[in-house]
């Protein structure tokens, strides 16, 4: 008698007509009913990957898990993101939600339990085979793994931990793994998540706690805020322990995350912002994601269907937190009351440069790192280029251009050891109109779905 033989493998790998013919009629039963099996969970996979795609928070960076032992996969500094849609969402992992089965009514999500869409529900050993499937295929690098809440938190974030500890022990999975911590899960499920999963992250949903209790008045802003601190704990007392112990445990290497729905609700730039560098600062993230409102409800307490998604209002602030982060601008110097939203016509550094003329122009070879990292159009690593370039000889036009300075920007702040592009006596207004007529913006007034899986 033949001993069993994976239908679902061959079937993948084209041998299923050979061995059915071979093998039978039973056989032929058998694989009638794995390529029904595999027909449910195709159907799974088309509905929970598409109710997946909204949410952003999916960049991998900050991940050191090293493969050991010839284990499966492997999560590097530069990160798994390789992928990304016309509008700069990544969507290289396998990205999927557990389930979108809910018992919160939030009326911004597609997956609220008032909703009339088509239910799924993955089974835990269901996600575990598919992403080493689709890894050893080569379709993805990694899982970020997210779910509507069904029954309640702990017994939602207990499926969670459980794929990811199946991954990590019973199949030596090294590949970048990201989950969502479900608000309001006990600590020591959240503990135990943090051992397996590469990043955590906790979605604090809207900028306020008033736009949360309008559009989700079932959800406590108190459940998302707890877990933060208590990874945040984790994380540092990590980070501690393996000073003094290398065999400490790794606890979520790449730190923990959260993101913001923008355009949903009234807040402005500077609430969001204000919100943003409270968790920067008070909660040590690795990341705030801001995801664009994508209109898909007739609640009137919402944009209606049709309304452009804020792409480009999402791109600003992208940029403005990215001035927070690395470039050490507060928040007031971007934005302000009297001005409570960032210019969607320039992005956020020029805003602010047009708003401090007096500061400029800066001499190229005698200005401090600080000041030279301020100037439109000089990122962090062309600083430190002209930094280091200057102390050799002074530098002019050309060699600023070498180094991949956008000097149709930085021309109008700054000199250098040349007679060219003299500053002339320039308002803010036409500064901003030589930039704009000079520039092209990539972010159309459409929106890009996720890469779809199939």
């Amino acid at each position: 008698m033949r001993q069993p033989i994976d239908a679902y493998v061959l079937s993948k790998c084209g041998y299923v007509s050979l061995f059915a013919v071979r093998s039978g009629y039973r056989f032929r039963n058998f694989v009638r009913e794995d390529f029904t099996m595999w027909e449910r969970i195709t159907e799974k996979l088309k509905i929970l990957s598409d109710a997946a795609k909204y949410d952003v928070s999916c960049a991998s960076s900050g991940g050191k898990r090293k493969n050991e032992n010839k284990g499966l996969g492997n999560s590097a500094n530069s990160g798994i993101c390789h992928a990304y849609t016309e509008d700069g969402r990544c969507v290289s992992l396998l990205k999927i939600l557990l389930t979108n089965f809910c018992i919160f009514d939030c009326a911004y999500c597609v997956s609220r339990k008032s909703n009339d869409i088509k239910r799924a529900a993955f089974t835990v050993q269901e996600v575990v085979d598919l992403t080493i499937n689709f890894y050893r295929r080569n379709y993805i690098e990694g899982l970020f793994l997210s779910s509507g809440i069904f029954t309640n938190a702990d017994y939602t974030m207990e499926r969670l931990v459980l794929i990811a500890k199946k991954l990590r022990t019973e199949h030596n999975f090294h590949g970048y793994i990201h989950l969502k911590a479900i608000p309001g899960a006990s600590p020591e499920l959240l503990r135990e998540a943090g051992l397996y999963a590469d990043r955590l992250s906790i979605n604090i949903e809207m900028p306020t706690e008033q736009g949360l209790k309008l559009l989700a008045p079932d959800k406590n802003r108190e459940d998302m805020i707890r877990p933060m601190n208590y990874l945040k704990t984790e994380i540092q007392q990590y980070k501690e322990e393996i000073v003094k112990f290398k065999k400490t445990p790794a606890f979520a290497p790449a730190g923990q995350s959260t993101q913001m729905v923008v355009g949903a609700t009234q807040e402005t730039d500077l609430q969001v912002l204000y919100t943003a560098n409270h968790f920067y600062k008070k909660m040590q993230m690795k990341r705030v994601y801001y995801s664009g409102y994508v209109p898909i409800s007739t609640d009137n307490r919402l944009p209606a269907i049709g309304t452009p998604v804020p792409m480009i209002r999402e791109n600003r602030l992208y940029q403005a937190d990215w001035l927070l982060r690395f470039y050490s601008f507060n928040v007031n110097e971007l934005i302000s009351p009297e001005q409570p939203l960032l210019d969607l016509d320039i992005d956020p550094k020029l805003s602010w440069a047009l708003r401090n003329l007096s500061i400029f122009p800066l001499d190229i070879n005698k200005a401090e790192l600080p000041l030279i990292k301020r100037i439109p159009g000089i990122g962090v690593s062309s600083a430190l280029k002209i930094v280091a370039a200057r102390k050799f000889r002074k530098l002019n036009w050309e060699h600023l251009k070498k180094m991949g300075i956008a000097l149709n920007r930085a021309r109008y702040f700054i000199t250098c050891n040349s007679p060219d592009f003299e500053i002339k006596d320039y308002q803010p207004q036409q500064i901003k109109q030589f930039i704009l007529t000079k520039g092209n913006s990539k972010y159309e007034n459409t929106f890009s779905q996720q890469i779809p899986l199939f």
